[in-house]
């Protein structure tokens, strides 16, 4: 099966310079960036949450997914390229394989997230206090099943 970066390698490259933004939290661009050399960091709300220096690591697919603004900045650490796809939505209809190499790849996401958070449910669920709460927090988010995506939280809407 090809890689996110075969499929890639016709379209054009954009260079960043460190610093500079791929994907700015907030925008609908529409764009996706699958990374060809170089590392960058995604930051929300301020918060640095990874760096990531894989090539043909992909970024803005939650945002073609949920037609939504992209949820964080993609930002250069350093130099970097990334193939530069216009219209990203329309790329992942067109491309099944990629498509499915993507549903993979959130699919071991979501994995590592749900493992996470049963530990924490497990941790507090025996707690009396107000962390007594987060079990049952985790206990309604484990269960979620949204169709249309939303941005934002109750506490922070404009997120």
């Amino acid at each position: 099966m090809p890689s996110f970066e075969d499929l890639c390698s016709h379209l054009p490259v954009a260079a960043f310079a460190p610093g500079e933004a791929l994907l700015e939290e907030g925008a609908a661009t529409g764009r996706l960036y699958v990374l060809r050399a170089g590392t960058v960091e995604i930051v929300k709300r301020g918060v640095q949450i990874n760096t990531v220096s894989d090539c043909g690591a992909i970024f803005g697919e939650m945002s073609a997914l949920l037609d939504a603004p992209h949820m964080a900045t993609v930002r250069a650490v350093t130099a970097c390229e990334a193939y530069r796809i216009e219209g990203g939505e329309a790329f992942l209809q067109a491309n099944p394989e990629l498509s499915f190499e993507l549903a993979r790849l959130l699919a071991h996401r979501l994995n590592g997230v749900t493992s996470y958070l049963v530990d924490l449910k497990q941790q507090f669920e025996d707690r009396s206090d107000h962390l007594g709460m987060v079990d049952d927090i985790l206990e309604s988010l484990a269960h979620e099943q949204k169709r249309r995506f939303t941005p934002g939280s109750d506490r922070e809407p404009e997120y």
